[in-house]
């Protein structure tokens, strides 16, 4: 069974650099709901981070939401979660929510966002690039450049590209899509990361201001156990063996560094820290930088 609620906004400051997550909806599900694997006890041999994670039944949450990044002069928002009224979307069809509007109340209004990234071209990553209005799909971003990978734009337009008409066809229409390189510099501070295999031009996105770093994971991992088990591949992977070497070199990169790795899917407390123990296994530590 699929339960949906909504959460709270988190802020994180990175140096300069503010980071909000703006939450739409949290779903609890099976394991194998997200995860390829058969194994019902992994999430119990893995009581950390904490209980928002994994669910004495087996159970987990994840959470969708998107991100602001905002570097005093430019305002970026990082994936665009599943939006509203679209009937044909896996599990969570005709949502109804007030996620435009709590963007709005937190100083963001639509017209205010210059960047949209788009970590990958999921449903759930996109819904909100567009809004229904008397009837038409419009972009909900009418000013920002909507940053697509040009592998992960390729990958779905050879597949037809039937997915992308409601949400991706409006924005193509008006101009406002950008084909970018994987390790595309979004602006100072601010730089895509490849990370395929979950889908083929899949990245991450790296913040840095001062000394100061934060990478926020698109969806190279769903649950903070795959950080430790890397090669348990998440259900909607084109590649697995792909995104589990993607895993892995995310872990090699980040562990120990001090980086705020923000996960996409995460609940609350959403932001933690790789840290290696005394027997070289990683976990996952929630940090409290607000």
């Amino acid at each position: 069974m699929i339960e949906v609620e909504v959460r709270m906004v988190a802020t994180w400051h990175i140096g300069t650099t503010t980071v909000h997550k703006v939450p739409e909806a949290e779903v609890t599900a099976s394991l194998t709901a997200a995860l390829r694997t058969d194994d019902t006890a992994l999430l119990k041999r893995y009581p950390w981070p904490g209980p928002g994670y994994s669910k004495a039944d087996g159970s987990f949450v994840i959470s969708i939401h998107a991100l602001v990044v905002d570097t005093g002069p430019r305002r970026i928002l990082v994936d665009t979660c599943v939006g509203n009224a679209r009937p044909s979307v896996p599990m969570l069809p005709m949502l109804d929510t007030t996620w435009l509007e709590d963007l709005i109340a937190l100083g963001y209004p639509p017209e205010s966002i210059d960047t949209v990234v788009c970590t990958h071209l999921h449903f759930d990553h996109i819904g909100w690039n567009t809004r229904l209005v008397e009837g038409k799909w419009v972009p909900t971003f009418p000013r920002a450049r909507h940053l697509v990978p040009r592998a992960e734009w390729s990958h779905w337009t050879d597949l037809g590209g039937a997915d992308l008409r409601d949400t991706m066809q409006p924005l193509v229409d008006e101009g406002l899509v950008d084909l970018v390189e994987t390790d595309h510099r979004v602006c100072d501070g601010v730089r895509l990361e490849a990370a395929p295999g979950h889908t083929p031009g899949h990245v991450a996105v790296v913040v840095e201001s001062g000394e100061e770093r934060a990478v926020i994971t698109g969806d190279l991992v769903h649950h903070p156990v795959q950080f430790i088990e890397p090669d348990v591949p998440s259900l909607a992977d084109t590649d697995a063996t792909l995104a589990a070497a993607t895993r892995r070199a995310f872990v090699e990169r980040y562990a120990d560094t001090g980086t705020l790795v923000i996960g996409t899917h995460f609940p609350a407390p959403t932001a933690g820290l790789l840290r290696r123990g005394g027997d070289g296994t990683v976990r996952f530590v929630a940090d409290g930088r607000y």
